[in-house]
């Protein structure tokens, strides 16, 4: 799994006024859930950027996944979506106070 560090996500986009999005989904490993995406969405604010969108994408072709999947009974459900999410890094001086639910808040 990538390590999302602020220096490593400032290489990705350090141009004010730019957007940068990511696609991406969470994953499982012994049958648990691993929460990849809200880790990486908090780097992404914990490196100033604004969150401008988030798109759900939905999982339509789990051919391999889907094949395995019916008649087994598994005790954990399938993960069918993505996340598309859309940043803004705010330009130098820009008054961002209107969209400070979209950003860092802690």
């Amino acid at each position: 799994m990538m390590h999302c560090r602020k220096k490593n996500i400032d290489h990705l986009i350090s141009h004010p006024g730019k957007h940068c999005a990511i696609l991406m989904g969470d994953t499982r490993r012994s049958k648990h859930f691993v929460p990849i995406t809200p880790r990486v969405l908090m780097s992404f604010l914990e490196a100033g950027f604004i969150l401008r969108e988030d798109i759900i994408k939905l999982q339509w072709k789990m051919k391999s996944t889907r094949e395995k999947w019916f008649g087994k009974k598994y005790d954990f459900y399938l993960i069918g979506h993505e996340h598309l999410y859309v940043f803004r890094k705010p330009e130098a001086g820009e008054r961002v106070t209107r969209f400070r639910e979209s950003m860092k808040w802690w």
